[in-house]
């Protein structure tokens, strides 16, 4: 597989983000990128069912989009993938491999699995941004480690993307709480720090609070990014198995096309000239 991703990796890091573009221009994203497990009882969540036309008997279809459904469109992201891979079609290989791949990683997220996804219930807006990118961005260079072994053939993908939104469902009340009780041993002053964005002063979580931070939660921040590092690539893997392990070295020299250039350049200018669809987490 290498043969094929490594020379796209540029592809893959930039379009992995297609996905939150999509949200300027579609309504139906939104919710593919969260559930509110908490919505459904305390952990472990027993009250919603796993399989999505149980889930809809019980709840409605309606009410679970309202509630986010990215569990449940991971899995249809796998299908698309190996799809993809049976019909030796490079576009969407590439496509599906980078935007699986952040649905994969937004699982993973504790807050893109609760209710009080920015803070907004407990007054800590701005919680959400500060887990998903000030403690990795301060300190992911410095002392994480992203190497993590081999991928592996995941015999139950639906199963094992539950079990990774229920421990983010019950690790968000360890991310709310931790910051809630720094932020009573930090005055004002010490939590946060005005830094240059591009080009832009802005208001930021100091250093020393966002140290304090993922030392309290003993390293989640990495643990959790290990964790879908892994899941990412294993969902890769086992979309080329179920495939049925196709010879990718015919597929090396092959481009995007010019109606896909065209729907990338549509993508940006709505992400660059519209406004979020659906509820926004920053």
């Amino acid at each position: 597989m290498l043969i094929l991703y490594k020379p796209n990796i540029e592809f893959l890091t930039e379009h992995a983000v297609d996905p939150d573009k999509r949200r300027y221009a579609v309504t139906a994203e939104g919710p593919r990128h969260y559930i509110d497990i908490d919505h459904y009882g305390p952990y472990p969540y027993s009250e919603l069912p796993h399989n999505w036309k149980d889930a809809v008997a019980k709840f409605g279809e309606d009410s679970l989009i309202a509630n986010g459904i990215v569990p449940w469109h991971v899995q249809i992201m796998l299908t698309r993938l190996t799809n993809a891979f049976k019909e030796k079609n490079f576009s969407l290989i590439m496509k599906n491999s980078a935007e699986i791949g952040h649905y994969i990683a937004d699982a993973h997220v504790p807050l893109h699995a609760s209710s009080n996804h920015n803070g907004q219930l407990t007054n800590q807006k701005g919680i959400h941004a500060f887990w998903e990118s000030r403690v990795p961005e301060s300190l992911a260079d410095k002392q994480f480690d992203f190497f993590i072994g081999k991928a592996m053939y995941i015999k139950n993908p639906g199963a094992f993307i539950w079990a990774r939104v229920i421990e983010s469902g019950k690790e968000a009340d360890s991310v709310l709480s931790v910051e809630k009780n720094l932020s009573e041993e930090f005055p004002g002053d010490k939590k946060y720090s005005f830094e240059k964005r591009n080009n832009i002063l802005i208001r930021q979580y100091s250093s020393d609070f966002t140290i304090a931070f993922n030392k309290k939660l003993n390293n989640m921040v990495e643990r959790r990014m290990r964790q879908a590092i892994f899941a990412v690539a294993s969902f890769w893997y086992t979309a080329w198995v179920n495939a049925g392990q196709p010879d990718l070295s015919g597929l090396v020299s092959q481009t995007f096309s010019e109606s896909d250039l065209k729907a990338f350049e549509e993508l940006n200018e709505k992400w660059q000239n519209s406004k979020i669809k659906g509820r926004e987490e920053e």
